[in-house]
């Protein structure tokens, strides 16, 4: 993981985020076969579908998304003897709430998933918009091993509260963000 600011908030934030991805299974050190197509859908608003049922047990959605992996643009659920791949409609994973923490000078923004574990927007988890349906910009960050999650548009909301403007040398001005002693845009301003 990346240095953050030195701060105890910062180093205590970054701790729970690595004790929570070392509870999890190893995936990226799983290689099985490819067993095949699983009828496993994640939709836009991070809702998981079996067969075309939404599965609602939150216990199974987080069981699934723990053995989640990604190579390329393609999706597997994991063990260490199969390998099904599932489709996701956007990211697998959605943040429903936002919370700033400051600590001295240096802020940092906390995302929750819909699974419920915390990502620090940071070095290691940065925050970028990404082209989306119908053309309109996704605001992504990622969460662990090369998995996206897509901000809710609360938490989005919130987030562009904590924007200010900047003015590049060509006079663009665009919106950006700090968090963990990082600098992120949003995007230019219309």
């Amino acid at each position: 993981m990346s240095d953050l600011p030195a701060t105890p908030l910062f180093s205590s934030l970054q701790a729970m985020q690595k004790d929570y991805q070392d509870t999890l299974p190893p995936v990226d050190k799983w290689n099985p076969e490819l067993n095949g197509d699983l009828d496993m859908r994640i939709d836009r608003e991070g809702r998981w579908f079996y067969q075309g049922g939404e599965i609602t047990r939150a216990g199974m959605v987080k069981m699934f998304a723990s053995i989640l992996k990604r190579e390329g643009d393609e999706y597997f659920l994991l063990t260490p003897v199969e390998k099904w791949r599932i489709t996701v409609d956007v990211a697998p994973f959605l943040f429903v709430s936002l919370r700033l923490e400051q600590d001295h000078q240096t802020q940092g923004i906390v995302l929750k998933t819909n699974v419920g574990n915390e990502v620090l927007i940071s070095a290691d988890n940065p925050f970028w918009m990404e082209s989306g349906w119908e053309s309109s910009p996704l605001p992504m960050v990622m969460v662990r091993n090369q998995l996206p999650g897509l901000l809710s548009r609360p938490a989005f909301y919130q987030l562009v509260d904590l924007c200010y403007s900047v003015t590049d040398e060509q006079g663009a001005e665009s919106w950006q963000f700090d968090s963990a002693g990082c600098h992120f845009s949003v995007g230019l301003m219309e």
